[in-house]
C-alpha cells in the first residue's frame, strides 16, 4: 500500500505510488466528452472509472455533507463522489477522487476544499482528492498535465463536442429509433482506439476522421418536419450533466422539441482568453499573454477544422466560432466580465437567436450570483433587442421540484409556436458574425 505523505499545509498528497495501485473516481459531465477524457488519463498510466448515476439520492447524500447554501453543482458532485466511496463497490485504501477547478472567482473554486471537509465528516480523510485545472492550483506529484496530456485532452473535447452537435441535429428526426446511438457508440469505440494507437492527433489526421463521421450521420435516414429548437445555456455544470439538469435533453425530445446546445470548445477558449485580458485590462506578466495566446490560437485552429467538417453537409447547421461570440458580445457585456460563465453565457444567448434559434433555456444553480446577472439579468435587453427571443431561466437547486422546473419549460415551448424557427424560414437566421 502506497504510503501517505503530506505538503507543508498538511494535504494529502496523491503521490506516483498511488497513480500504479490507486483507481481515480470521475464525476461525469458531458457524457461522450468525457468517455474521451478518461481514455487519454488512462494511456497515461492512470486507472479510471466514470459515475453516471443520476438518482435523486446523490442530492440527499450531498445535503447531508455540504450546506444547502452551497452552490447546486457542488453539492451534487460530492454527493456522488461520497455515495459511490460508501457504496462498498471500492477498497477506499487504494481510492482517489479527480475534481476539476476553474480557479477563478467563482464557487467552483471551492469545491475541492468543500469535498475534503466532507470527506473528512464521513471518517474518509484518507482517500486523496486531485484537482484538475489549468491554473496552477494544488500540485500532486502523482498527476500533472504535460503538454502531450493537454494536447490529447483538447483533441477528446473537439470529437466530444463534434458528435453532441451532430447527434443532435440527427436524433430527433431519424427513421429507426437508436440509430444515432448506434452510431456516437461506433464512432466513440474508434476514436478511442485511435488514441490508444497514437493516433487522430494530428490535425490533418482529425480532419479526415471529422469529415467520416459527418458523412456517416448524413446518412441517417430521417423524416419529419422541422421540430422547434431549442437551445440549452448556462452555468456549465447544470447546462451539461443529465445529474445536473433532470436529464432536460431527454425531456426536450419527449417534447418534440431539437436540443441545441454550445460545446465545451468555446467555454475552454473563453477560461484561456481570460489569462490574455487580464493582462490587456490590468497588466502583469506578458509571457503569460503569450502563452495564453498561442494556446488560444491552438484550439481555434482545431475548433475552425471542426465547424468545416459539419459545413461539408448541407444538411448540418455548424457552430459559431469563438470569434463570431467575442463580435456579438460587442454592445452588451465587456470581456473583463468573466465571472462564472461570465460573457460567454449572453454571448452564446446571442448566438442562439442569430442562428434562427430563439426558444432558449438558461439553467442556473439558485444562487450563482455571476450567473444571474450575465444569464437571467441579460434577458430583459435581449427581448428589448430581439423581440421573437423566447427565453426561461430555470433555477436548480435541492429545493425546485423537476414538475415545476419542466412546468416552465413548456410553458416556453408553448409560447414558441408564435415564433416558428424552423430552418427553412431563413427571416428568422441572421449572420452570426453581424453583431447588433
Amino acid at each position: 500500500m502506497a504510503e501517505l505523505k503530506y505538503d507543508e499545509s498538511g494535504r494529502l498528497l496523491f503521490t506516483k505510488e498511488m497513480k500504479k495501485e490507486y483507481t481515480l473516481l470521475i464525476p461525469q459531465m458531458l457524457p461522450i466528452t468525457f468517455t474521451f477524457l478518461k481514455k487519454v488519463f488512462e494511456l497515461y498510466g492512470y486507472k479510471c472509472e466514470m459515475l453516471t448515476t443520476t438518482h435523486r439520492g446523490i442530492v440527499d447524500t450531498g445535503l447531508k455533507y455540504v450546506h444547502n447554501d452551497t452552490c447546486y453543482p457542488a453539492l451534487l458532485v460530492i454527493g456522488q463522489l461520497i455515495e459511490a466511496v460508501n457504496s462498498g463497490q471500492y477498497d477506499t485504501s487504494k481510492l482517489a477522487l479527480l475534481i476539476s477547478q476553474t480557479g477563478g472567482g467563482c464557487r467552483a473554486s471551492n469545491y475541492i476544499h468543500l469535498l475534503r471537509k466532507a470527506l473528512e465528516k464521513a471518517g474518509l480523510a484518507h482517500i486523496p482528492v486531485v484537482s484538475i485545472n489549468l491554473s496552477g492550483l494544488e500540485k500532486n506529484p502523482g498527476f500533472s498535465l504535460t503538454i502531450p496530456i493537454i494536447r490529447r485532452l483538447v483533441m477528446a473535447m473537439i470529437y466530444g463536442d463534434f458528435l453532441m452537435w451532430l447527434a443532435n441535429q440527427t436524433r430527433p428526426y431519424e427513421v429507426t429509433s437508436g440509430t444515432t446511438e448506434l452510431l456516437i457508440a461506433h464512432w466513440t469505440d474508434e476514436i478511442v482506439a485511435l488514441f490508444g494507437d497514437g493516433k487522430g492527433m494530428t490535425r490533418k489526421e482529425m480532419r479526415s476522421i471529422l469529415l467520416r463521421i459527418a458523412a456517416d450521420f448524413a446518412g441517417v435516414e430521417r423524416a419529419g418536419a422541422p421540430k422547434p429548437r431549442v437551445g440549452v445555456v448556462g452555468e456549465i455544470y447544470v447546462k451539461f450533466a443529465p445529474l445536473g439538469n433532470n436529464n432536460l435533453e431527454a425531456f426536450l425530445l419527449a417534447e418534440g422539441c431539437e436540443p441545441v446546445v454550445p460545446g465545451l470548445t468555446d467555454f475552454m477558449i473563453f477560461k484561456i482568453n481570460n489569462r490574455s485580458v487580464d493582462v490587456d485590462l490590468y497588466h502583469g506578466n506578458k509571457l503569460k499573454k503569450l502563452v495564453a495566446d498561442v494556446f488560444q490560437k491552438y484550439i481555434e485552429g482545431m475548433q475552425r477544422v471542426m465547424i468545416e467538417a459539419v459545413k461539408s453537409q448541407p444538411c448540418f447547421r455548424p457552430m459559431g466560432s469563438f470569434a463570431d461570440l467575442q463580435r456579438l458580445i460587442k454592445g452588451y457585456l465587456g470581456y473583463g466580465n468573466k465571472m462564472g460563465e461570465g460573457w460567454l453565457l449572453t454571448a452564446e444567448m446571442l448566438e442562439l437567436i442569430h442562428s434562427g434559434t430563439s426558444n432558449i433555456v438558461c439553467t442556473q444553480p439558485f444562487g450563482c450570483l455571476p450567473n444571474h446577472v450575465v444569464g437571467k439579468g441579460m434577458i430583459r435587453r435581449l427581448k428589448d433587442d430581439y423581440p421573437d427571443s423566447n427565453i426561461v431561466a430555470v433555477d436548480y437547486d435541492p429545493g425546485a421540484t423537476r414538475i415545476n422546473q419542466e412546468n416552465r419549460i413548456k410553458l416556453m415551448i408553448s409560447n414558441a409556436g408564435r415564433h416558428a424557427e424552423a430552418p427553412e424560414h431563413a427571416s428568422s437566421e441572421q449572420p452570426i458574425a453581424a453583431a447588433k
